[in-house]
């Protein structure tokens, strides 16, 4: 019977598993390795890196600091959970364990334009794809970019980017926008572009990313595909948990759900989808879940 299984080790669930094991509980660490903080190719918005760091350094990083107080990663995609009385059973396909609490760091997962995986990654280490204008902005400062996007979302996306650089065109995905009278003003009022779809034919040209539109071949030194996520909290959902009609898990001041010993951190909660924010998340979580289980008896006996 662990104190708590951890699913998920980005970087939330890896701030959680450094603080709980220095709390010297029995955790469980378990990852199906799809984090999205490994697809970045360098991050400078994380304080302490002046020069930046990869996703993937940044995440092997943490998890030696996990790995100095005894954490483990088990590799496993874990199927279910289940509440039993004041405990948990999660599933991993035949494989069971069991703990006292489970916080849930699963994170979502970006939806992609149609492109193959190779061309994909190509693009994104070259920063001529790129997921968050929140994270990145800065590194597209005065330069031609193109949002893959339509709607209410792609139009607060692309004018997000317009307070980088004054070149910034809008194109729906498929085929001609979806925009409100609203949304249209406020495109032309900031002098972004429109351009209908569909996109497809993307390569690498001119150290850009190029496609098709309706309106001919274009190319952008980076492209912010605005398509949307899909949040991985089905397991929760599942579980009885609450989310929110976007499919964010609802949780308190100290990042409980509404099950009772489920916690939550990271992209998986209604929040900024940020390295940061996800950390302070989890240091909540943790500090809450050792709390709450000093309560049922005391620790260190």
């Amino acid at each position: 019977m662990h104190d708590c299984i951890i699913i998920g080790s980005g970087p939330a669930g890896l701030t959680a598993a450094i603080y709980l094991a220095r709390y010297h509980l029995d955790i469980a660490l378990i990852d199906n390795g799809s984090s999205r903080a490994a697809l970045i190719p360098c991050t400078h918005n994380h304080a302490g890196y002046p020069g930046g760091i990869n996703g993937r350094d940044l995440l092997e990083r943490m998890y030696t600091q996990a790995k100095s107080f005894g954490v483990s990663r088990q590799t496993a995609t874990v199927t279910a959970i289940e509440p039993v009385g004041d405990t948990f059973i999660v599933r991993m396909g035949d494989a069971v364990a069991e703990a006292r609490t489970v916080l849930l760091a699963t994170g979502v997962v970006n939806h992609r334009p149609k492109m193959d995986d190779a061309l994909h990654d190509r693009a994104l280490e070259q920063g001529a794809l790129r997921y968050c204008p929140v994270c990145d902005g800065y590194e597209v400062t005065d330069k031609r970019v193109g949002v893959i996007g339509t709607g209410d979302h792609g139009m607060r996306e692309a004018m997000f980017l317009r307070g980088f650089t004054q070149d910034v065109t809008l194109i729906a995905p498929d085929a001609e926008h979806m925009l409100d009278e609203s949304c249209a003003k406020a495109l032309d009022d900031a002098g972004v572009e429109r351009v209908d779809g569909p996109c497809g034919g993307y390569a690498i040209e001119d150290g850009g990313l190029a496609f098709d539109t309706a309106h001919g071949r274009m190319v952008f030194d980076s492209v912010y595909p605005a398509l949307g996520s899909t949040i991985r909290s089905e397991l929760a959902l599942a579980a009885g948990a609450r989310g929110t009609d976007e499919g964010c898990l609802v949780t308190d001041e100290h990042q409980r759900t509404t099950l009772p010993g489920l916690f939550a951190a990271g992209d998986v909660v209604k929040g900024l989808d940020q390295i940061s924010h996800a950390m302070g998340q989890a240091g909540v979580a943790a500090t809450t879940i050792r709390n709450e289980l000093n309560t049922r008896h005391p620790l260190r006996r």
